[in-house]
């Protein structure tokens, strides 16, 4: 029998699914219309996010039974690929030179993005401590995650945009990635999984 907590769980986890589907549309399609390089990495990253509270839709549609472990794993790998994909593309950038265009659509998606998503992260940690749930705090750090690569898009698109500094971005964004491949690798060795 679902609780009130693991209701507001699952609320949370659409809530999850269908902020990041928004953004990562508008983000994909103003990056298509500006050529920006960091605005079309934060598109996709959203749909990284979106997989993390599809995890926590199946982890939550039926509380009570085993399926906290496997989500934690999920979640934990999520971490990974993104960052994988944060790092491999920060990377790129700086290699080839590839400076984002500037852009203040991608500055207010920033924005958007730095007022809506500390509100998630703080609701599903406090709902993650407490049920006692590990997968919800992973996916509540993979929510910090987007609040830093919203930093990094911001303070990227906001250097290029005010001084011509385009490195700014994907500099951020390797140090983005060593915070998710911490994180990453801290859910997928934790000794002990809550059975919730």
């Amino acid at each position: 029998m679902a609780t009130a907590t693991h209701r507001q769980a699952l609320l949370l986890s659409f809530l999850t699914v269908g902020y990041n589907l928004l953004e990562g549309v508008a983000s994909l399609v103003f990056a298509g219309l500006a050529g920006s390089a960091a605005l079309l990495g934060f598109g996709i990253d959203s749909f990284v996010e979106c997989l993390s509270g599809l995890i926590m839709v199946w982890r939550f549609s039926r509380p009570g039974d085993d399926r906290e472990r496997t989500a934690v794993r999920l979640v934990g790998w999520a971490l990974l690929i993104l960052a994988v994909y944060v790092g491999y593309e920060s990377t790129v950038r700086l290699y080839l030179r590839d400076a984002p265009e500037p852009t203040a659509v991608g500055i207010v998606i920033a924005l958007i993005s730095l007022v809506a998503m500390p509100v998630l992260f703080f609701a599903k940690r406090s709902v993650g401590k407490g049920i006692g749930s590990q997968s919800l705090l992973a996916d509540a750090q993979q929510t910090l995650g987007c609040i830093l690569l919203s930093l990094a898009l911001l303070f990227g698109l906001g250097f290029n945009y005010l001084f011509g500094l385009w490195q700014a971005d994907p500099i951020a964004g390797l140090v983005i990635a060593g915070f998710l491949v911490r994180e990453g690798y801290r859910v997928l060795t934790a000794g002990e999984v809550c059975q919730c």
